[in-house]
């Protein structure tokens, strides 16, 4: 059985009419998220039912996250549950949320009004990454992108404590990267197709860290005037409309999606 098989035979949308009871907005926003969990399992960065990613509901404080019980494979538009900054879920669901999940998005959308999604992974390279004193280190042109824009935040235990939301808050400031120490990696954006580029720039930067590290070499660092210059630009890219580059890529990856693992949008 294929990839796509599974991810049709798998689940069914939980509320077939639930498309025609909210906004077309958040229909789209739901449509896209959906996406994004697939995405995020073809591209094998998830971690059974852990890890998660969440969407504003456009206009409001609400946001989309995962039914804690679903494999990311599975995820469709209408199985994913709405809720408010609290925690609450504002409609009927059989699922649940994971109350890390919910800890770490909450303090995010709490305070990132210029976010959108948020998108947290526990990929082998980016915690081995998260593991290292130095973090992500100038080696790549990967890393210029992340570093551009990169916090740090100290691991605490499994986020159940919502005391913690507040310092994440404060380590995470103004930038799109965050690496959870110990733990894994983090993106945020304006759009969930920006987070996702992102997340992948960020694995990639990880992934090449690691094999360069295992080559045994000495390893080059990129020149400090560089990764300056990087930083302007990126900073004046991810303000502008076009922000880093999603909007261009995110129709391919939805016609590979189509391909791969249709079901999405339902």
């Amino acid at each position: 059985m294929n990839v796509a098989q599974v991810a049709t035979d798998a689940v069914s949308p939980l509320d077939p009419s639930l498309k025609e009871r909210v906004s077309a907005a958040e229909w789209q926003a739901r449509v896209d998220l959906a996406a994004c969990y697939r995405l995020v399992a073809l591209q094998g960065w998830d971690d059974l039912i852990f890890t998660h990613i969440s969407a504003k509901v456009p206009g409001t404080e609400d946001f989309l996250i995962n039914p804690y019980g679903m494999m990311f494979h599975e995820m469709t538009a209408s199985s994913l549950v709405k809720v408010d900054q609290s925690g609450k879920k504002l409609m009927d669901s059989p699922y649940d949320i994971n109350p890390a999940g919910y800890t770490i998005h909450s303090a995010v959308h709490e305070v990132r009004h210029d976010v959108m999604c948020v998108m947290h992974t526990h990929t082998a390279a980016g915690v081995a990454v998260s593991a290292q004193k130095q973090g992500v280190l100038p080696i790549s042109q990967q890393s210029l992108f992340v570093l551009s824009s990169l916090a740090y935040h100290g691991y605490e235990g499994v986020a159940l404590n919502h005391e913690e939301k507040a310092r994440l808050q404060a380590d995470l400031g103004d930038c799109h990267f965050l690496m959870l120490n110990n733990h894994g990696l983090l993106t945020c954006a304006s759009s969930i197709a920006d987070t996702f580029l992102m997340m992948f720039t960020f694995q990639r930067a990880c992934e090449i860290q690691v094999l360069a590290q295992g080559g045994g070499a000495e390893l080059i660092p990129i020149d400090g005037k560089i990764l300056a210059g990087a930083k302007a630009m990126v900073a004046g890219v991810t303000r502008s409309a076009e922000g880093m580059g999603g909007k261009l890529a995110w129709p391919a990856l939805l016609r590979k999606l189509d391909q791969h693992s249709p079901g999405y949008a339902q």
